[in-house]
């Protein structure tokens, strides 16, 4: 008889406890995603400090053409038409400068930090 109600008090147990979430169900990533504005022929913000493992998404507000094209060839746009995007995701601490290559006035910089 002990071993009938350990067996039933230990189903009710198991019945009433939260679902284990399986890997399926855990989140699939925790990358983070910081914002470039290009507009009005501007970066915006024109200098962005992130921390490793950031994705950065530049997206073209302008009614023109831009890029996003690094100084050190790290990574490159292509042309952005209004309302694009172009991501990268930065893993490396430094200073990464770069420009529109339409415009190459147009100037940025993504400062990616550990602090």
């Amino acid at each position: 008889m002990f071993k009938t109600l350990f067996i039933f008090v230990m189903a009710a147990l198991s019945a009433c406890a939260a679902p284990v979430p399986t890997p399926a169900t855990q989140p699939a990533s925790s990358t983070k995603t910081a914002d470039v504005e290009i507009d009005n022929f501007t970066f915006k913000p024109q200098r962005l400090v992130i921390h490793p493992g950031t994705r950065v998404r530049w997206t073209n507000k302008d009614d023109v053409p831009h890029t996003a094209t690094s100084s050190e060839k790290k990574f490159d746009s292509k042309t952005l038409d209004t309302d694009e995007s172009f991501s990268f995701q930065f893993d490396d601490i430094g200073t990464f400068r770069y420009f529109c290559a339409v415009h190459p006035h147009m100037t940025g910089e993504i400062v990616v930090t550990k602090e």
